[in-house]
This record gives C-alpha cells, sequence and structure tokens, in this order.
C-alpha cells in the first residue's frame, strides 16, 4: 500500500489532504510541524511527501534542502503544497530538490494526478538503479567501452570527446541494451531535479550521435518514433 505523509500545519488542510489520499486507498502519516515530520518520517518510511513551504516551526524549503543532504532520506519524493505560486518560489521549491510544485487552491484530481506521476518517475528510476553495474564500472558493447570510473568512452580503442552529459547518457542506454526509455526517464536518470525542458534530451542526444558519426558505434542509439530512444545491441 503506497504510504503519502502530509506536512501541513493547518488541521483543515491536512485532514482534506488526508481524505483525498485515502480515498485512493492510500495510508497516510500526518504531521502538523516539521520537527513531527522528522520524526515520523523515520518510524514511517512514507513513499512520498506532501511538504507545505510555511510551517511554524521553520521554512519547508530548508528542511527539505536538508532531507536531500542526508544519505537516509534524500530519495524520498516530494511534492511542496503551497500557497506560494509566485515563480521565484516554484524555482526555489524545484532548485532545493521538491520533485514537484502544487499551489493551493488546488483540484484533487489534478493532486492525485501529480502524486501518481511522481510516483511511477521514482519507480523506474529505482528499477534503472537496482540493476547492477558491470564488474568495476566497465561497460563493453563491441567495439564502444565505457569506463565510468575514468569517465572514459572509446570505440575500437580510439577515445571519444563527450561532454559529462553526453557520458552519462551513452553510459545509461549502454547499460540498459535494447530497453526503451522515454525522454521522461532519461530526464529523471541523467538530470535529476535539474529544472530542463524534456527537449533538452533531443539537443544532448544529437550531440551525442555527432561524436558517434564515423565510427563503428554510430548505429548503437536509435530513436523509436513518439516513445523515446534505445541502444541496439545483442551480445554475441
Amino acid at each position: 500500500m503506497v504510504s503519502v505523509m502530509i506536512v501541513e500545519d493547518e488541521t483543515a488542510i491536512r485532514e482534506l489532504l488526508s481524505f483525498i489520499c485515502e480515498k485512493e486507498n492510500w495510508r497516510t502519516v500526518k504531521a502538523g510541524s516539521l520537527d513531527e515530520a522528522g520524526r515520523l518520517i523515520r518510524q514511517t518510511k512514507p513513499d512520498l511527501i506532501l511538504l507545505d513551504v510555511m510551517l511554524p516551526d521553520g521554512s519547508g524549503f530548508d528542511w527539505l534542502n536538508r532531507l536531500k543532504r542526508d544519505e537516509t532520506s534524500r530519495d524520498y519524493p516530494v511534492i511542496m503544497l503551497t500557497a506560494r505560486g509566485d515563480e521565484i518560489d516554484r524555482v526555489e521549491g524545484l532548485e532545493s530538490g521538491a520533485d514537484d510544485y502544487v499551489v493551493k487552491p488546488f483540484l484533487p484530481r489534478e493532486l492525485i494526478a501529480r502524486i501518481r506521476a511522481v510516483l511511477r518517475r521514482n519507480k523506474v528510476t529505482a528499477l534503472l538503479n537496482e540493476i547492477p553495474d558491470e564488474e568495476a564500472g566497465r561497460i563493453v558493447r563491441g567495439p564502444l567501452v565505457l569506463d565510468e570510473a575514468r569517465f572514459e568512452a572509446t570505440v575500437n580503442g580510439e577515445p571519444l570527446k563527450l561532454s559529462v552529459k553526453e557520458f552519462r547518457l551513452l553510459h545509461l542506454f549502454a547499460k540498459h541494451p535494447g530497453r526503451v526509455l522515454s525522454r521522461s526517464q532519461v530526464l529523471n536518470a541523467v538530470w535529476g531535479n535539474q529544472i530542463v525542458d524534456v527537449r533538452t534530451v533531443d539537443v544532448h542526444m544529437l550531440r551525442l550521435r555527432k561524436a558517434l558519426s564515423g565510427t563503428a558505434a554510430e548505429n548503437l542509439l536509435e530513436t523509436v518514433r513518439g516513445v523515446g530512444y534505445r541502444f541496439r545491441y545483442e551480445e554475441k
């Protein structure tokens, strides 16, 4: 069962959020302060946190920053839920590590849709991260060799000139040959919580293909129209 922690000091809103979530058969954990949330998160380990910004014992932004710096809690998905809808507040929330930012008043159906979207993204990211790296972080796919520890990529022994993002993209696809990854999945895996448009993926894929052009690895990356991209390789 999905568990949602609600960190909100206004009782009426807290109970409304709980009602909305429980209609979806989700279990809720309710906290009226950051201090209470800190204690409950260790006990309940929620699947997602709905976090208000203005709380009696501090700023939700500051608490989120601390949450994301802590190795034991940084993977919790968080949706900021607040009346502060200015662009600067949205940017601060997302840069603090929030997965989404919902402004009050909100529509229950929209909130549920956003929660489901965040849970799906985090499930996909977790699935990708669960697949073990090959020995010593070295991936060999035919003529292509990727050394994650050294951040080096070669084709038939010749080094490729790649940016950090291009290397991470190539490493992601080479790590999961044959799997079609959508642009949203790639954004979450490579860019994390950075505020970027999905078209950024297309731009970097174009640059990556240019780097591979003329090498024995130039046909390894394939566009799956309307879906995303795939690394074409079969072990022989």
